[in-house]
């Protein structure tokens, strides 16, 4: 009788946990799960409003003929391949000199570098606007400084609009690298370095004798979530140049996804494709990182 009480206790207990847990379940279906698999159907799909037209491949025959998504497309490999590099070497710097030279008060310029990170993006985006607009408060330095003649189209100028926007995410995201990696810096052992002092290396030599093999996981992580979220750069484009202007310079694939679906044509089967062509892109990369950066010995 006893076991019979048990065992219906239990499964009362489980009805309750179940209860609890299947509002969750219900909203994680409706709003993760199947828009997942029905994205998939819209690729076959051209849409027109809510008007729809089977099309096949259709959608990856536009993409293929769609100068403007390639145009896009090498926007954020350059973005890549020269903001992310110059990121992790000045957040490398910095997180060395927090490490070895500052002990009172590390805790202070490890927030400062930080605060960037958790800024308003569209507050520092309209403050980069101010102060690099023609007559903004940069140009009128540079000249004083005899630096420039004419002012400098930060904002107007397709090559200095990547600048600016490269700029703007160093500034943004160095100080959240810095913190990762002077983390891992102070779980590397001091008599590791200790040791190397003694038979005569070097801070340089210590650094990338030491430091940096040791730092080897911290910036795979730092690549490989960096470059996810260059090939999802949206805001930056978007605000700092007036939705990725001058006349498509700086725009970014996940901007002409956004502009597809709701901005321009309302073609949501075309964006759907050109997000799942963005999230192969982002894994091949991520597996060639990984196979580049990651341990050797597996």
């Amino acid at each position: 009788m006893e076991v019979k009480l048990k065992g219906r206790f239990h499964r009362y207990l489980n009805r309750i946990g179940w209860a609890y847990v299947t509002p969750a379940l219900v909203f994680y279906g409706l709003f993760m799960v199947y828009p997942v698999f029905y994205s998939l159907v819209m690729v076959t799909q051209k849409w027109r409003g809510f008007n729809r037209q089977f099309v096949g491949l259709g959608n990856f025959v536009r993409m293929a003929q769609d100068s403007i998504f390639w145009k896009a497309l090498s926007h954020n490999f350059i973005f890549m391949a020269i903001q992310i590099p110059l990121m992790i070497f000045l957040a490398l710097i910095l997180a060395t000199w927090l490490n070895t030279e500052i002990r009172r008060f590390r805790g202070v310029f490890r927030t400062i570098f930080f605060l960037p990170c958790v800024t308003s993006l569209v507050a520092y985006s309209v403050l980069f606007r101010i102060l690099l607009q023609t007559n903004g408060l940069f140009n009128n330095l540079l000249k004083d400084l005899h630096l420039i003649s004419e002012p400098i189209g930060w904002l107007t100028n397709g090559f200095w609009a990547k600048v600016t926007i490269m700029i703007a995410l160093t500034w943004r995201w160095t100080g959240y690298n810095m913190v990762f990696f002077l983390v891992g810096m102070q779980n590397i052992d001091n008599e590791i370095y200790e040791a190397a002092e003694v038979d005569g290396a070097s801070r340089i030599r210590q650094f990338f004798s030491i430091t940096l093999p040791l730092l080897t996981p911290v910036i795979l992580f730092s690549a490989v979530t960096s470059t996810n979220g260059t090939m999802q750069l949206f805001d930056e484009p978007n605000i700092l140049t007036w939705g990725g202007g001058p006349s498509n310079e700086t725009m970014t694939v996940a901007l002409y996804i956004y502009n597809q679906a709701f901005v321009l044509n309302s073609d949501l089967g075309y964006a759907a494709t050109l997000s799942y062509v963005m999230v192969i892109i982002a894994a091949l990369l991520a597996f060639v990182q990984l196979r580049l950066l990651g341990d050797k010995e597996k």
